[in-house]
């Protein structure tokens, strides 16, 4: 169990300022989520820090970082890891959210990776185009994509020298022939460090509570050999449809329901043929650009497919 030692000893560098743990009693802790109940090791360290933040009163942010590495952001393949970033601010995106200061893209030699920085957190704003030295921040995970946040144990340091980001974009062609459901008018939660789509009014993370409104399409395009899964955000969404997200709230509340936005957009889009280009976050693209193609699709068949989905 050399890993939970290590993990426990990180945990209790973390929590050295703040709480007397040993380092015995916390990997006892975490042996005993591993080996008794088979929780996996990193949902284990989530478990054993939530109970100490909860135990020392404290927010997450307030935590120290417990051995960050330096690293790549395409090589960031776990969560609730520490890390040093050597990147470059390639996208800056509207926050959406008064809790967040800033959003965007991160990149470097590896890629790109979604950056969040809180407004809690007091940071110096990123500039677009700048490089930095990043040190403290923390990595995320929500279904297979990967993150990093940024917090109040954050360094940043602009660098001299420009950082060289590399393209992890992936260009898709093909007729969309499917819009899966979570598309059109949804809901996300407003927590603070939560974008989680809602269900039924409840986030997985923070239960019931009061969404804010979105838009988004997930779509699925297929070239005739294979398909892609591919996610138009607020912002491409209306490019695609022409529906904004107050167009999309009105037509939900003359209708009292939120599928028919869903519904119209489907009208609109299945059966088209289009191009897309974007980074690829676990099975998604994630659509920057698209362009709408004559495309060889032919319409009643791509219809037809789409039903028997």
């Amino acid at each position: 169990m050399a890993d939970l030692q290590t993990q426990a000893e990180e945990i209790h560098e973390q929590f050295s300022d703040h709480l007397d743990v040993p380092v015995e009693e916390v990997e006892e802790k975490l042996d005993a989520l591993v080996t008794e109940y088979s929780v996996p090791v990193e949902e284990a360290r989530r478990s054993v820090v939530n109970s100490y933040l909860d135990e020392a009163g404290m927010e997450r942010d307030e935590l120290g970082p417990g051995g960050a590495e330096e690293a790549l952001v395409g090589e960031i393949d776990e969560d609730e890891r520490w890390v040093d970033l050597r990147v470059k601010v390639a996208d800056l995106w509207d926050p959406g959210h008064d809790s967040i200061a800033q959003v965007g893209l991160l990149g470097d030699e590896s890629g790109t990776i979604k950056f969040v920085a809180f407004e809690t957190s007091e940071l110096p704003e990123l500039e677009e185009g700048t490089s930095y030295a990043l040190g403290n921040v923390v990595t995320d995970e929500y279904q297979g994509n990967y993150s990093v946040k940024l917090n109040k144990t954050t360094t940043i340091t602009e660098l001299d020298e420009e950082i060289e980001v590399g393209d992890d974009s992936t260009e898709v062609e093909g007729a969309l022939v499917d819009i899966q459901s979570g598309s059109g008018l949804i809901k996300r939660c407003p927590e603070e460090d939560c974008t989680r789509v809602l269900q039924n009014g409840r986030c997985s993370e923070h239960g019931q509570v009061d969404g804010e409104f979105d838009l988004r399409i997930k779509a699925v395009l297929d070239d005739g050999e294979s398909v892609q899964e591919v996610i138009f955000d607020e912002e491409a969404t209306t490019d695609l449809t022409g529906i904004t997200l107050e167009e999309a709230k009105e037509m939900a509340q003359d209708a009292l329901d939120t599928t028919v936005v869903g519904e119209e957009m489907a009208d609109q889009v299945v059966g088209r043929y289009y191009c897309v280009r974007g980074p690829t976050f676990g099975r998604y693209v994630l659509v920057d650009e698209f362009e709408t193609l004559a495309g060889p699709a032919d319409a009643e068949d791509v219809l037809i497919k789409a039903r028997s989905m």
